[in-house]
C-alpha cells in the first residue's frame, strides 16, 4: 500500500513565521464552509461571515512541485501560538481574496477569534460546535459592497490561512489510515458542506 508523508507545520514566536493573512476562498482547504448573515433590517445588512479559520490536526492534502501527494497539519498548540502572534503583531485584519496579495480585501475586518475548548465551554455557535479542541473559529465584518455581493453570489464560501511555516520531520502513513483520520476529524462537525448560506431575518 502506498505510503504518504505527513508534515506537521509549526511557527517560531521570534521570527517571521506565522499567519500573514486570511483569504476568502471558493474552496476552503479545511473542508468547512462559513455561514453568512445578512439579517435585513430596512436597508442595512448584518454582513457577518463566520466559520473555522483552522481545524486542529486535520490532514490537509497538498501536491508538491513534482506532482507528489502529501499532507500537512497544525496541532492545537501551534494554532494557539499562531493566534497569539497574529494578535500581537496587529495582523488580525489582514484579509485578501483567493490568496492573491494583489487583491487586498479592503473593508473586511475581524470581529472574533476563538480557540475551541469544549470542556471549558469555549464553543462556537451551534452550527459549528463540534470540532476538535484547539481549532480556531472566528467571524469577520464585510463593509465592502463588491465583496459582500460576491459572497452572497456564492463566489467565496470559506476562510483559508496563509503564511510562513516550518515543517517538522515527516511521518509516513498509508492512504487508508489518512482517510480514516480525516473522516474522524470531519465527523466532529455538522454537515456544512453546501454552498455559502445567506440567512435573512433569522437569529441563529
Amino acid at each position: 500500500m502506498e505510503k504518504i508523508e505527513v508534515f506537521e507545520l509549526v511557527i517560531d514566536t521570534d521570527d517571521e513565521s506565522g499567519v500573514t493573512a486570511i483569504a476568502l476562498v471558493d474552496q476552503p482547504a479545511i473542508d468547512s464552509n462559513w455561514m453568512a448573515f445578512s439579517q435585513q433590517t430596512e436597508d442595512e445588512e448584518k454582513r457577518i461571515i463566520e466559520g473555522y479559520f483552522m481545524v486542529a490536526d486535520l490532514l490537509i492534502p497538498r501536491i508538491g512541485e513534482q506532482g507528489e501527494k502529501f499532507f500537512v497539519k497544525f496541532s492545537a498548540k501551534t494554532i494557539e501560538a499562531i493566534r497569539e502572534k497574529q494578535s500581537r503583531l496587529g495582523m488580525t485584519n489582514n484579509f485578501n481574496l483567493m490568496h492573491d496579495p494583489r487583491q487586498i480585501a479592503e473593508g473586511v475586518y475581524m470581529l472574533d477569534n476563538l480557540i475551541i475548548d469544549n470542556e471549558r465551554g469555549k464553543v462556537a455557535p451551534k452550527e459549528f460546535e463540534k470540532v476538535p479542541n484547539g481549532s480556531l473559529w472566528g467571524s469577520a465584518k464585510v463593509d465592502n459592497d463588491e465583496i459582500w455581493n460576491s459572497i452572497k453570489a456564492g463566489e467565496f464560501s470559506g476562510f483559508s490561512v496563509e503564511g510562513m511555516f516550518k515543517q517538522l520531520e515527516p511521518v509516513t502513513m498509508d492512504e487508508e489510515t489518512i482517510n480514516k483520520i480525516r473522516q474522524a476529524i470531519q465527523n466532529f462537525e455538522k454537515s456544512i458542506q453546501e454552498s455559502v448560506q445567506v440567512i435573512n431575518n433569522k437569529t441563529i
